[in-house]
């Protein structure tokens, strides 16, 4: 038998946490002093004490923990368990910092406000261009919705160009518009690359279409930077541009892509916005 703060030491835990625990019914103590009340505990309920924390740490409440240990709870349960709460805090991690992100590109914008040079940006034609491509819907123009779409589609339409031998003719492009029927404020988004007028889209399998843009006569184009998860303040500056110069925007921007290494960091891309005549 151990006394209640040999057993605290044994479990590492508080004195003050097994009290709570007993109060609740969760751990009692194997024997309590009928005199003195000094509350006594057995090696064995450290098997008891060791799961009670486990769920605690799970997320569980101790009404709930108390529920648990009353079905016997296995350690292969506990492993699932633990399993599911891993997965469930890497989801909740990586949400809070893709935020982390969009605040960060935010205050960016805020400070760059004004201090982009019109130097950077060029208005320009652009040519047609032939497209393969693969199209998703995305929640929203965010970049959080955005990536989340356009990456697996890119992904998936390079493996069947690849798989088929096809060599792109240039760089990748995406466009934009209003996903047809979608809930509001939901885009249709479409990941291209531009091929030759041999390839047929039965070439490249189920899904992907083959599309001809047309040439645009006008458009204002800046170059980003950087992760396109960033892209806030070179998009809101384009923005500003084109209002300040008294032209109308007709349409969402492309985004040609002028180099995409491995480390998004090295990523350059082309804002093309087009212009109403």
């Amino acid at each position: 038998m151990f006394t209640i703060g040999d057993f605290a030491k044994h479990g590492r835990v508080s004195v003050r946490m097994l009290r709570h625990y007993d109060a609740l019914g969760l751990l009692r103590p194997a024997r309590v002093d009928p005199v003195t009340g000094y509350r006594s505990y057995e090696a064995a309920q450290l098997s008891r004490l060791n799961r009670v924390i486990a769920l605690k740490e799970l997320g569980f409440t101790l009404e709930q923990v108390g529920a648990v240990l009353d079905e016997k709870v296995g350690a292969e349960e506990l492993r699932g368990m633990l399993r599911l709460r891993r997965a469930e805090l890497e989801t909740a991690a990586a949400e809070a910092a893709a935020r982390l992100v969009q605040v960060e590109a935010r205050l960016r914008t805020i400070e760059s406000e004004g201090t982009m040079s019109v130097d950077e940006i060029v208005v320009k034609g652009l040519p047609a261009v032939r497209l393969a491509e693969l199209t998703g819907v995305a929640a929203s123009f965010a970049p959080q919705d955005i990536g989340p779409v356009i990456g697996p589609l890119y992904e998936d339409l390079c493996r069947r160009i690849e798989t088929a031998g096809v060599v792109p003719t240039g760089p990748g492009l995406a466009y934009y518009e209003e996903a047809p029927g979608g809930e509001p404020g939901s885009v249709l988004v479409h990941a291209g690359l531009p091929v030759a007028s041999a390839v047929r889209a039965e070439d490249l399998g189920a899904g992907v279409r083959i599309v001809e843009l047309p040439r645009v006569e006008r458009a204002a184009t800046v170059v980003h930077r950087g992760p396109m998860d960033g892209v806030l303040p070179t998009a809101q500056a384009l923005a500003r541009w084109i209002d300040a110069s008294g032209h109308r925007s007709a349409g969402y921007a492309r985004e040609l892509t002028l180099a995409g290494p491995d480390d998004p960091r090295g990523w350059v891309t082309e804002l093309q916005e087009p212009l109403a005549s």
